[in-house]
């Protein structure tokens, strides 16, 4: 089970490793290390986006180990994100080219369409009012799509993708008339403690993978700061047994329970050595008994739920708690 990180197949002929590292509230003094620390643990998939503002200091690390020569360009997997306030079709390539020129690359492996809600043109993260709150866009997601697809022709880009859709959001996207490509993956927030089986499975039977965030929950969310006990993957005395059983911390138990299933997992981390151990998954491998047992840890528990952002049209999770698997609201 040792050996190079296994490939996730995309509906486009291509493949994605199925560990990156993510790089979401990885602090610019830190994050160009941690790069050239997963390069040289084995990691070749690197998640990122416009709006975690930190693309030029991955783009750092990265180019610094393909100039040292430890890997070329083409072994590695680069994804970026299509932000909120860059979704009138004029501002996506315009969007694309920012993010590579930062990363300092000429094509990313993977565009995503960060969310399926949009902002208010604008140049800032989250443009708000005089009162504070944000100012929303209704602009269509299908027609960002369309304006994303050209992207692919003009080789800015290997594949396209969608990220915190729900299954409705996919439904629509998939039936869309004229849809030239279809999205290889939707990168989704996935843990024993948010399974979203029925997203999961609606997007594998149309050929769409699946790419996790927070596989082992957000520990270091800010919307975590006023909650008590909050529920921490890692701590969970279940994967922690598991881990005794097969010689593995919590952890790489429940990143290896997210490769079996067939996603890819992007765990956030900025310690070298966490980094190194959370690639150290392909050694052992999970009985189904033991996968079903951490499949019923599921408690629909969803770290990342964009408290922030006003209930809309196109907000993807319910308003009960925000944390089910996917919305209720018609769209």
């Amino acid at each position: 089970m040792s050996g190079e990180v296994p490939n996730v197949s995309f509906n486009n002929g291509r493949c994605m490793p199925s560990i990156g590292l993510g790089t979401w509230k990885s602090e610019k003094g830190k994050v160009t290390e941690a790069v050239k620390a997963a390069i040289e643990s084995g990691y070749r998939h690197f998640d990122c986006a416009w709006c975690y503002n930190n693309e030029a200091e991955v783009g750092l690390g990265i180019n610094a180990k393909i100039n040292d020569g430890t890997v070329k360009r083409e072994d590695l997997f680069i994804v970026t994100k299509l932000w909120c306030t860059h979704r009138e079709p004029g501002r996506v390539e315009m969007a694309l080219r920012d993010s590579l020129d930062k990363l300092g690359l000429s094509y990313v492996d993977l565009y995503l369409m960060h969310t399926p809600f949009a902002f208010k043109e604008s140049d800032e993260i989250c443009p708000r009012d005089a009162d504070g709150n944000v100012l929303m866009s209704d602009i269509d997601y299908v027609e960002t799509w369309k304006a994303m697809e050209p992207l692919l022709e003009k080789g800015l880009v290997r594949s396209i993708g969608v990220s915190n859709f729900n299954l409705e959001q996919m439904e629509r996207l998939l039936k869309t008339d004229g849809l030239k490509v279809k999205p290889v993956t939707n990168q989704i927030e996935v843990s024993p403690y948010l399974t979203n089986d029925e997203l999961i499975s609606f997007c594998k039977d149309r050929g769409v993978t699946i790419t996790a965030y927070a596989p082992l929950g957000s520990a270091d969310n800010p919307a975590f700061q006023s909650v008590k006990d909050r529920p921490l993957v890692i701590n969970d005395p279940v994967l922690q047994e598991l881990g005794r059983k097969y010689g593995k911390t919590a952890a790489q138990v429940a990143l290896r329970w997210g490769i079996q299933r067939n996603t890819s997992v992007i765990p956030k981390s900025v310690t070298p050595s966490r980094i190194k151990e959370n690639i150290q998954i392909l050694d052992f491998e999970l009985t189904e008994d033991d996968m079903k047992v951490i499949s019923n840890l599921n408690r629909n528990f969803r770290a990342c739920s964009f408290p922030f952002v006003p209930q809309h049209k196109y907000h993807p999770f319910n308003t009960a708690g925000q944390n089910g698997e996917s919305s209720k609201n018609k769209i």
